[in-house]
């Protein structure tokens, strides 16, 4: 039995409050089988409505991001020669922006950015490069998770219960060194034709064994790839080149992963209403637009179909039966904190977020 508190709801920054504690039973399902998902009814000419991709906003979403890191990596690169006080800096902002790459390549897979599909094919290529990222390998895990969102073992993209360190987000703050040794090893594994653990072995061997092939040659593809950038830098003298773009997004990920990770932790899970295992916040406009609209994560899970730009018009629509929503990082972990701390003494509590009375 899966339980919230009043006193945590209200740190989750509900108005309207319970005057007991929330209870869920998760339904019996067998592995496989689909889920009966909930989903907030909307018109159906509001959704066709929203579903239409815009080759327009795509680009501005696209381009304005892209140009956002072009522009901090051009202002490194110069900085390490000419003001090599203000490299430092500029390597933190790059990076800090850099790390939301994974929300564009996020966006890409879907399909969902571009009208013309011809581009987000053109495009995805790029972000998963300059990320080290995996699109094949994502498709085929974000496909399973869209479907069998926190319901292991059918998605184990995200497993319940989750905990932060502050050693990790220590690690984070400058460069995080793991997370590049350990993309790069299992970049390495990955082209070499092995995969890890149990979630690979059962997307590639059980789910879809024949994009297996795709999945091994886009590491290669990486791999080389990168070698090329790092030797034609050090060759020609251009260093900084090598270090905006191969390691681009392992410097000062800290911001990206605070808001990333807000998405799912500590919610219920193997439970079908994307309300109580999805988290929506509200973010100011540059974080917004850095982070691709993904703090609509519940909208999302609900109605994927919508591309990232048109996600707070759907939460518009949809709010009125939504978990009362924080604003701001700082008051959403305020609220999450609480939570991992009970989890981390009680590993099956899971924090139900109140729904307004009308919804229950």
């Amino acid at each position: 039995m899966i339980r919230a508190s009043r006193e945590q709801a209200q740190a989750a920054g509900g108005t309207e409050q319970p005057q007991a504690e929330f209870r869920l039973d998760p339904p019996e399902r067998a592995p496989g089988q689909p889920v009966r998902w909930y989903r907030v009814p909307i018109p159906k000419e509001e959704l066709r409505r929203l579903n239409q991709r815009s080759d327009l906003l795509g680009a501005m979403q696209t381009l304005g991001f892209l140009g956002t890191i072009g522009g901090t990596g051009t202002l490194f690169v110069w900085s390490s020669f000419h003001a090599p006080w203000l490299a430092p800096l500029a390597i933190l902002a790059h990076g800090a922006c850099c790390a939301f790459l994974v929300n564009g390549f996020h966006e890409l897979v879907h399909d969902s950015v571009f009208r013309t599909r011809w581009l987000n094919r053109a495009f995805l290529p790029v972000f998963s490069f300059l990320g080290w990222y995996n699109h094949v390998g994502f498709w085929a895990s974000h496909t399973e998770h869209h479907k069998f969102t926190l319901h292991p073992p059918d998605d184990l993209e995200v497993v319940q219960p989750e905990q932060v360190s502050w050693r990790r987000l220590a690690r984070m703050a400058l460069f995080d060194a793991w997370g590049f040794v350990h993309t790069v090893r299992g970049t390495w594994r990955t082209a070499r034709g092995f995969l890890r653990g149990d979630w690979e072995r059962h997307l590639f061997e059980r789910v879809k064994p024949e994009m297996r092939p795709a999945f091994h040659r886009w590491a290669r593809v990486v791999l080389v790839g990168h070698a090329l950038v790092v030797a034609a830098s050090v060759a020609s003298g251009w260093w900084p080149v090598a270090i905006a773009v191969t390691t681009c997004r392992f410097f000062a990920p800290v911001l990206q992963f605070l808001t990333n990770a807000t998405q799912h932790i500590g919610l219920m899970d193997r439970y079908p209403d994307y309300r109580v295992c999805c988290r929506t916040i509200e973010l100011n406009p540059v974080l917004r637009f850095l982070y691709w609209h993904m703090n609509y994560h519940t909208e999302h899970h609900m109605y994927p179909g919508v591309p990232c730009y048109n996600l707070a018009k759907l939460h518009r629509l949809v709010r009125h039966e939504l978990p009362p929503t924080t604003r701001g990082l700082l008051r959403t972990w305020a609220s999450i904190r609480p939570i991992l701390r009970r989890q981390a003494s009680d590993p099956d509590y899971r924090f139900v977020p109140p729904l307004p009375e009308r919804s229950r």
